[in-house]
């Protein structure tokens, strides 16, 4: 089961790095490397049907967001 409860240790911090570190990047190269960080976290988790849960609850967010 996904776990949606807060769970990263120093959450602002984390936050402002992912921030940080688009910058500079073009509107392409932030695409690309949000793709990549999604590729290498999926990896980390290994685990198909949580991957697959995570992807449907993102993909309603941005849905959402409009």
């Amino acid at each position: 089961m996904l776990n949606t409860e807060l769970n990263i240790t120093k959450a602002d911090d984390f936050y402002a790095h992912l921030i940080e570190s688009h910058e500079g990047l073009s509107t392409s190269q932030s695409h690309a490397m949000n793709a990549a960080l999604v590729l290498i976290l999926s990896n980390h988790v290994g685990d198909f049907e949580l991957i697959k849960e995570a992807i449907a609850r993102a993909r309603r967010t941005a849905e959402l967001s409009d």
